[in-house]
Formats: structure tokens, C-alpha cells, sequence
């Protein structure tokens, strides 16, 4: 057992603390408070969060064709065939829904799964590259925005989709200035993200 549960002596709540702290951006005090939080509910309350967890895992998978979450194949987004023929391509299915949420893109989506980090060990070939290459080639879109996060890893991912879509003969754009440098997609409001992807500049 941890050493941040070690002094809980009733041991399912030790657990619950260690499998809560093993999400991401979960630390052992936000970890015991969601914990305390859920013991002290009511049983169905508790009962409904398992459900949900267990029916994400049994229901919900990654689209064949943008890789996005979906709980059809294809997918919403890529069965609307009253969507533009652009494909916005963003790191995490996240940013999908920040983005479709403006009501500004009408076009379809891509996810990369990522950005590449030599550092972390992410190349090129861990992303969902590839299907983006054969999706330009056989889809032919008039245009793709490169969406992904105005970071180091998400400028390299950008830089090299560009020049690997320019030889393809497609417009590739960039998401105008006005997001935050630095940040995710997800956490920009909507008016920021819509003048952002309004305003973009082909590269």
C-alpha cells in the first residue's frame, strides 16, 4: 500500500484512494476528499458512478476513420454527410468537443492521439499519422487545420503534418492567434476558439 493511504486502517477506502489517485491530475488529497466524498453519499450515487465508468468501457471506442470516441462505427461526425470537406486535425478527442461546441467548424475531425515528444519518447509513428495521410489522399478535403496545441510538442506535430500534407497539394492551415501560447484546446472558452478558428491562416 501507498505511503499516502498507509495510515487508513479500513482497507477498501485505501484502495479506492489508490485508484483514484492513479488518474491523471489526481493527487493523494484530492484523491481522499473524492473518496470521503463518495463514502459519505448515498449508496446509488455511488452506484451510478460505477455504472457510468463500466458502461464507457464497454460501450465506447475510437472511430476507424477520425479516431475520436464514438459509440457507432463510423461515428457521428464522419457519418454527417451535411459537413464540410475540411478535416481539423487536434491532439485528444477533448479538443473535439471544445471545438464543435463553438458551432463555428463544420467540417470533420481527426485525432492524433497526441503530439510528438522525442523527450517522452512519442514519434511520429505512436500518432495516427498515417491515417491522416490516407484519409487526404483518398477524401481529398479543400483544407486541413492543424489544431493542435500551441505548445512546443503540438508546433513540432504541426510543422511536420505540414510538410508532409503540402507534397499532397491540400491547404493546410493554423488556428489565428488568440489562444493562450502554451495551452490546451480544451480548457480555451468558446468565443477565443471560434474567432481562433474563424481567423486562421493557411501556412
Amino acid at each position: 500500500m501507498s505511503s499516502s493511504t498507509s495510515g487508513i486502517a479500513v482497507k477498501p477506502v485505501a484502495d479506492l484512494i489508490e485508484e483514484l489517485g492513479r488518474l491523471p491530475g489526481i493527487g493523494p488529497k484530492t484523491a481522499s476528499r473524492l473518496a470521503f466524498s463518495i463514502l459519505r453519499g448515498p449508496r446509488e450515487d455511488a452506484v451510478a458512478l460505477a455504472e457510468a465508468i463500466l458502461t464507457v468501457k464497454e460501450r465506447v471506442f475510437f472511430c476507424s476513420r477520425c479516431f475520436n470516441i464514438t459509440e457507432t462505427e463510423p461515428c457521428a461526425i464522419c457519418s454527417d454527410s451535411a459537413r464540410d470537406p475540411i478535416i481539423c486535425v487536434v491532439e485528444e478527442p477533448l479538443d473535439v468537443l471544445a471545438l464543435d461546441r463553438t458551432g463555428q467548424f463544420k467540417g470533420r475531425y481527426h485525432v492524433l492521439h497526441g503530439a510528438i515528444s522525442p523527450i517522452d519518447g512519442i514519434g511520429p509513428g505512436k500518432l495516427r499519422i498515417a491515417e491522416l495521410i490516407e484519409r487526404v489522399k483518398s477524401e481529398k478535403p479543400d483544407e486541413v487545420i492543424l489544431a493542435t496545441n500551441l505548445d512546443m510538442p503540438g508546433e513540432a506535430t504541426a510543422s511536420i503534418l505540414h510538410s508532409m500534407l503540402v507534397p499532397l497539394g491540400v491547404r493546410v492551415s493554423r488556428p489565428a492567434t488568440g489562444l493562450p501560447a502554451g495551452g490546451d484546446l480544451e480548457y480555451a472558452d468558446d468565443v477565443t476558439l471560434g474567432r481562433a478558428l474563424a481567423g486562421r491562416r493557411t501556412l
